[in-house]
């Protein structure tokens, strides 16, 4: 079975396509135009190994939101469509995560 899906989002204030395999090794492409959010995406795809390619256009003169929001909802998009029946997956989890200054507890 592969975890696979490709989803676009054209607005009048982005044009997004994704690309997301879940059972992936962690590659990814990822060009937003917004530094840090690539780098938070190359972060979650990396350690997830999950692979993710990510282009987008957005009117960053005005502002990033623009982009960082409908990115999220077209990611949204793409999990739901690659996860399917959901086969396999668990309703609960944890994870204890120490980073660089910070831990994440989920």
């Amino acid at each position: 079975m592969t975890r696979i899906a490709k989803v676009s989002r054209k607005t009048s204030e982005t044009d997004i396509n994704i690309e997301l395999d879940i059972d992936g090794t962690g590659k990814y492409e990822i060009d937003t135009g917004v530094n840090f959010f690539n780098h938070m995406l190359e972060s979650f795809s990396k350690h997830s190994f999950i692979d993710l390619k990510v282009k987008a256009i957005g009117d960053i003169e005005i502002d990033d939101h623009h982009t960082v929001e409908d990115v999220g909802i077209l990611l949204g998009e793409a999990f739901a469509n690659a996860i399917g029946d959901k086969k396999g997956i668990r309703r609960m989890g944890h994870a204890i995560v120490p980073m660089d200054d910070s831990v994440a507890t989920v």
